[in-house]
């Protein structure tokens, strides 16, 4: 048998087509009226796919490059921050706010689970200069209540500004930066927007722009006020990838042309896809009898599972591999061995999520032997959720806790779970 290269990861993941032609053919200067009339362009499209009227820059680093821009641009040394952690890029804030100085203050959840708005209102003091969080927390594969902690700021008239790390989360989960109140949201090109790792994009409010007059963290490259200016002009402050600026214009013209030419519509979709193959992978897993990480709060970025009894997650990530070319993902330092990752960001739909759990079925059964394991259990758990889901699309597009679209996490009876749980 062939083997072709799939990629499940959260990052990077399969690179669109239409990207890599834009790729290829970028040989423009970054200082010509063709690249400036690009750079353009594709920073609106950007607000369209964030779904903000905010400002949105471009920095070429990888994610945690624009985490440590958000630290240094909204803070100084010595300011109370807290952060939200219940994983492995939660605890990197609190790295990157130590680094700068800042006083931190953590509210803490164990893998697997999000935290509870009473902590988090709990752990919010008069003096809080920002508060750092994850809409998706990937090493876990958990959605947190971005909206909920949006509102608890704004009930307690706090300062505090709001930055969310949503490299995972955009394109995955429907957020309202504007309508939510975020002060600043954090995006990454080799997540849902499928082209290579290498840029970052941050949209930053108002509120956000005017606290970094006042702070006076150490900037140079980072400095977002920079970009900003020169952007006005289609311009960055420094020398732009300009092969990854053309594969960014080309997937977004590629989302916008899954709605008719209409961006957020498009983002819309993109994020229905995630949530649809999520569900499919959780009901695949469940039917066979394994076990979810995350007990109710799923993110649809990524599904985290636990490996069968005596197996480790390990074996079963580079059984996929060895067989199928199948790269999936195992678990972050002490979680390795004990969990394995699945994504579904970007280009990946139906058929690469069926083609993935019909490949898990062999490892398992087939390589592994495992006893009490059933060819096709799984595929059918797939196939109904797809039916279902595809059938009553836009009934299952709302949120079962009022608060938010999206917020919760809706689980299907007949696959072992019968509990309806808001994330908080």
């Amino acid at each position: 048998m062939i083997r072709k290269t799939r990629l499940f990861t959260p990052g990077p993941t399969p690179l669109l087509p239409a990207a890599q032609f834009a790729m290829a053919a970028a040989d423009m200067h970054h200082q010509t009226p063709e690249f400036r009339a690009l750079y353009t362009r594709v920073l609106g499209q950007l607000k369209e796919f964030v779904g903000t009227r905010n400002d949105v820059v471009v920095l070429s680093c990888s994610g945690t490059g624009a985490m440590e821009a958000a630290v240094s641009n909204l803070t100084s040394p010595g300011d109370r921050v807290l952060v939200l952690s219940a994983g492995k890029s939660g605890e990197r804030w609190t790295a990157l706010a130590k680094s700068f100085g800042c006083a931190v203050d953590v509210v803490r959840a164990p893998y697997g689970e999000t935290f509870s708005l009473d902590a988090v209102k709990s752990a919010l003091k008069l003096e809080t200069r920002a508060v750092f969080m994850q809409a998706t927390e990937t090493s876990t594969g958990v959605r947190h209540c971005v909206p909920g902690v949006a509102k608890l700021l704004k009930d307690a008239r706090s300062e505090a500004l709001l930055a969310v790390d949503a490299i995972t989360g955009l394109g995955s989960t429907h957020l309202d930066m504007d309508g939510w109140g975020v002060d600043l949201m954090i995006g990454g090109s080799q997540n849902a927007v499928m082209i290579p790792p290498g840029l970052t994009y941050l949209a930053v409010g108002e509120k956000a722009w005017d606290r970094m007059e006042a702070s006076y963290n150490p900037r140079y490259y980072f400095d977002l006020r920079k970009e900003r200016k020169n952007n006005r002009n289609g311009e960055g402050a420094y020398t732009p990838p300009i092969s990854l600026i053309a594969a960014l214009g080309a997937s977004l013209d590629s989302i916008a042309a899954q709605a008719d030419g209409n961006l957020a519509e498009g983002r819309k979709k993109l994020i229905e896809n995630a949530e649809t193959v999520a569900a499919m992978t959780r009901a695949a897993c469940l039917a066979m009898g394994m076990k979810l990480f995350s007990a109710d709060v799923w993110s649809a970025a990524a599904t985290t599972v636990v490996p069968p009894d005596g197996i480790t997650s390990t074996t079963i990530v580079d059984a996929l591999n060895d067989r199928f070319a199948a790269i999936i993902t195992d678990g972050q330092a002490e979680l390795k061995g004990r969990i394995f990752s699945i994504a579904h960001l970007g280009f990946s739909d139906y058929l690469d999520t069926i083609a993935l759990i019909g490949a898990l079925e062999q490892v398992v059964i087939q390589d592994l032997k495992l006893p009490g394991f059933a060819f096709g259990t799984a595929l059918i758990a797939a196939q109904k959720v797809y039916a279902e889901r595809t059938a009553t699309a836009a009934a299952e597009s709302s949120c079962l806790c009022g608060r938010a679209e999206g917020c919760c996490s809706m689980v299907h009876p007949e696959y072992g779970v019968t509990d309806v749980k808001a994330v908080m």
